[in-house]
């Protein structure tokens, strides 16, 4: 049984962010990973690496004790499938998958249901910082926002910036995408995430200026965001760093999941 102290969390996915955060809580006294929901084709060899003191199964509704917070880490296409039904069923979500509400069809799905169900979503900040003070900011007015995302060309092989240049012979940065955040969700998918946290936090999908650059001397993953508005003026460039295990998942997703796991629990949160 869990003690009065424990919060049960349950997470959508088992990949890169799943693994790190039930490894993250294994010992933790305070929340504990209740269920890990994957598809059905994975669910024996999933709960046989888990073992039996977490339940795996296919679907929200087959959880077996309602969670604190259900973690959705397991792609755009997951957050449709369980999103849905976990707000509809009045439980509250964390999404990990952003870059999927650039689809606004999902995104009113999503809130319909939260309505119909008293359930509530609540987006990660994921590998951006600042979207606090943007989100504050934009109660002020905004009057501009831009998201530059910067990597080194082979990050951007198997993206439509392939066509664009020759990515094996850049010597200066090359801006492969300058457009709306929705449009570059579309055309970047593996790149949606930031931009569609940032658009919404801010200025909304139509009025945030996304550009994309494949850039030689960038040290890694390089996100830049630039804000004007009543409150003044905002630059804020971070450089990330991947999982150790996982090249193509940034560590600050996985550490702000862990955050608001924690923050669950805790008595005063920031």
């Amino acid at each position: 049984m869990t003690s009065p102290a424990q919060s049960s969390i349950a997470i959508v996915g088992y990949g890169a962010i799943g693994r790190y955060t039930v490894g993250a809580l294994a010992d933790d006294a305070t929340c504990r990973i209740g269920a890990v929901i994957v598809r059905p084709a994975r669910v024996a060899e999933t709960q046989a690496a888990l073992g039996r003191s977490i339940q795996v199964c296919d679907s929200v509704a087959a959880l077996a004790e309602p969670p604190g917070l259900i973690v959705e880490a397991a792609g755009h296409g997951a957050l449709g499938e369980h999103g849905v039904p976990a707000l509809r069923a009045g439980h509250r979500l964390l999404v990990v998958s952003v870059g999927a509400l650039a689809d606004r069809a999902l995104l009113a799905a999503l809130e319909r249901a939260a309505r119909e169900g008293g359930g509530t979503a609540e987006i990660a900040p994921g590998a951006v910082g600042g979207i606090d003070a943007l989100a504050a900011a934009r109660q002020g007015g905004l009057e501009r926002v831009t998201y530059t995302s910067r990597k080194p060309p082979p990050a951007w092989k198997g993206t439509p910036g392939e066509a664009l240049c020759d990515l094996d012979r850049l010597d200066a940065p090359v801006t492969l995408f300058e457009g709306p955040a929705d449009e570059a969700a579309r055309t970047y998918p593996k790149n949606a995430n930031v931009a569609a946290t940032v658009a919404l936090a801010g200025a909304g999908f139509d009025r945030t200026d996304v550009r994309i650059v494949a850039d030689p001397a960038a040290p890694g993953n390089v996100h830049e965001i630039e804000a004007t508005g009543a409150f003044g003026r905002m630059a804020l460039r971070m450089e990330g760093r991947p999982l150790p295990d996982n090249p193509k998942t940034s560590s600050l997703t996985a550490f702000s999941v862990l955050r608001a796991i924690r923050n669950e629990a805790a008595a005063i949160r920031i």
